[in-house]
């Protein structure tokens, strides 16, 4: 293991002389090549190196007492934060077990963190439109740019599929399935997971076709980070900053994350059952999609007090 050049930003930020930068570096090096999406690895990347930065020593000195003192360094952050944070350092220490590098894991010793649920925030179908508005028309005219239909049917894309920014990213032409009346793309998500999701809105099919024909790409990256698609796929930070330039823009504040969030809940709303929108939204569990239908009642208790009120007024004025 080692050799070879580092990770700028370990190399930069930790110096190539740190006890841990060569084993960060080469943990890393394996999750990319396990399939770990590019935002894990930048998540990872950064968690640890804050937890290097705390703990100077050597590999072999790992024990619970800094991993503890770390964690504790991190009580003002929230419960999501902390639980990431905790569970970077628990996966390079299984790594380092599996690399004989530790002879025993201290994470063994280290309680983990648990987090409230929390009902999503899904975007307002009229918040989304606006934005999506901005960007350009579902029937653009021949002189908008490529990169504004591309973005267009981008975030379009999260929105319909219910998609994570980080599996709309990673979308090639190969993954999809243009077959009349039965469109599909196929979409890979955590730990490797992939779905495949049908393409059910025929606007948005036409807008996706009308972008193929424009970009002329048979293969490759569906979204690429150059407006010549000579590049490779636009990353995620790149999308999340357009993103919010078109927000802002359109005067909504709303995360990609929460177009994900608006088709679930749509889908709960229209009467699809669990199971499916589990499936199309790639949840492991059921019990995340449940929190969806939690917040339709929510929606349901919303409309009983309006009706309520409006009982109330109207006996109020008899």
């Amino acid at each position: 293991m080692g050799g070879g050049t580092m990770d700028p930003v370990i190399a930069e930020q930790l110096g190539r002389a740190h006890p841990l930068a060569r084993h960060l570096d080469d943990f890393l090096t394996d999750l990319a090549n396990a399939g770990a999406s590019a935002h894990t690895r930048r998540a990872y990347r950064g968690d640890l190196i804050a937890f290097a930065a705390h703990h100077g020593e050597d590999l072999a000195e790992l024990t619970a007492a800094p991993i503890r003192a770390f964690l504790a360094e991190l009580a003002d952050l929230s419960a999501a934060s902390r639980k990431r944070k905790r569970a970077a350092v628990a996966s390079f220490a299984k790594w380092a077990i599996r690399h004989d590098l530790l002879d025993a894991n201290p994470m063994d010793r280290i309680d983990t963190v648990k987090v409230p649920k929390s009902l999503p925030r899904p975007a307002a179908a009229a918040d989304v439109a606006k934005v999506l508005a901005v960007i350009c028309s579902r029937r653009p005219r021949k002189d908008v740019p490529l990169d504004r239909l591309r973005d267009r049917v981008l975030f379009e894309t999260a929105y319909v599929c219910g998609a994570r920014a980080s599996e709309v990213c990673g979308i090639y032409v190969e993954d999809l399935d243009l077959r009349l009346d039965d469109e599909h793309v196929r979409l890979c998500g955590k730990g490797g997971t992939v779905r495949t999701v049908l393409l059910d809105d025929r606007g948005y099919v036409a807008l996706l076709r009308l972008y193929l024909a424009r970009a002329g790409y048979g293969a490759g990256p569906l979204f690429r980070a150059s407006v010549n698609g000579s590049g490779g796929p636009l990353s995620y930070d790149a999308a999340h900053h357009r993103w919010k330039g078109y927000c802002a823009a359109a005067a909504v504040s709303i995360s990609i994350h929460q177009l994900r969030h608006a088709h679930a809940t749509e889908l709960i709303n229209a009467g699809v059952s669990i199971e499916a929108v589990r499936r199309r939204l790639g949840h492991a569990s059921a019990e995340t999609t449940q929190l969806y239908a939690l917040l339709d009642d929510k929606v349901a208790d919303a409309e009983i007090r309006a009706a309520r009120r409006h009982r109330d007024r109207d006996r109020a004025r008899r």
